[in-house]
This record gives structure tokens, C-alpha cells and sequence, in this order.
């Protein structure tokens, strides 16, 4: 894969995927636009090349805030990310920690939501001297939702964004 000197992105698969499984493993992060992109046209010349089933393995799904209208005439742009998963040629997707649920619904196409919260939890039992004492501090009220009192014991408390 190589950029253009305008910045579009170009890619040329080096062998045969013919009939074979591919897993395309991207994060949402950071430059999240160019790494759509990237999954996105890495997708399609998959398909293009005769590949069995392309699957998008994405940790951090972009535009997943972006699930419903906020006010009118606004987009729901985590659907059309679904939309361009789809017409580019991804047959599964595997995703983490979905900002909403309803996100799943927004494809056509099997996703897999797989959740950090158990191997967070195991991680702090096992590491955290004292854990049964901490505060566990949620960014909003979404992540609140996700407590669960029977699997961990220490307190949510949801924080603020503003300075």
C-alpha cells in the first residue's frame, strides 16, 4: 500500500488470495478518515482478487458516536459506515466495545461486538492490590449503563468532560 502524492491511497495485492479467508485488521483511531479509507479500498481489492469471505476486524469502529439523530437534518454516519463496509466487499465485521448496541443493526452483514469490560475485570482483580476500594470513573453516562454490580464491586462514578 502506497499513497499517491495528492494523498489517495494505492494498493496492489502482492499474491494470490484466490478462495482464501482474509482478515483485514484496521483501527478507527487516530487518522480515523485515512484509515477508513484504507479498509475500505483494501476490501474491495479483495474482492476484486477472487478472495472467499473478507472480514474487517476494527477495535475502534469509526463514527460509532454517530448512531442516531441528535437534531434534525443530521447524519447517522455510523450507519453509513456500515453501508460502506458492506458495498465494499466485507463480509464479516469484528468490532469492540460499541459505543451503542443498536449499531449491529445497522449492517447486513454478521458483526461480532466483543467486550473488553471481562478481561478488564480480571486484570484489576488480579493486579490491583485493594481493588474492592477503588472508584471506577466512566467518561458518561453510557458507560455507567454497562455496570454490572455482580462482576466487580468498586463504585462507578461517571465524570465530566468540561474543563
Amino acid at each position: 500500500m502506497k499513497k499517491f502524492s495528492n494523498g489517495e491511497i494505492n494498493v496492489k495485492i502482492a499474491e494470490s488470495i484466490r478462495d482464501e479467508d482474509v482478515f483485514i485488521i484496521q483501527t478507527g483511531s487516530s487518522d480515523v478518515n485515512d484509515n477508513l479509507m484504507e479498509l475500505l479500498i483494501l476490501a474491495s481489492a479483495c474482492k476484486g482478487a477472487s478472495a472467499r469471505r473478507v472480514t474487517a476486524v476494527i477495535p475502534c469502529f469509526p463514527y460509532a458516536r454517530m448512531d442516531k439523530k441528535d437534531k434534525s437534518r443530521a447524519p447517522i454516519t455510523a450507519k453509513l459506515v456500515a453501508n460502506m463496509l458492506t458495498v465494499a466487499g466485507c463480509d464479516h465485521v469484528i468490532t469492540m466495545d460499541l459505543h451503542a448496541s443498536q449499531i449491529q443493526g445497522f449492517f447486513d452483514i454478521p458483526v461480532d461486538n466483543l467486550y473488553s469490560e471481562p478481561l478488564m475485570i480480571s486484570y484489576i482483580k488480579q493486579n490491583i492490590e485493594g481493588w474492592r476500594n477503588g472508584i471506577i470513573v466512566s467518561p458518561d453516562a453510557g458507560g455507567t449503563k454497562r455496570w454490572v454490580p455482580e462482576r466487580v464491586s468498586p463504585v462507578w462514578a461517571e465524570g465530566s468532560r468540561s474543563v
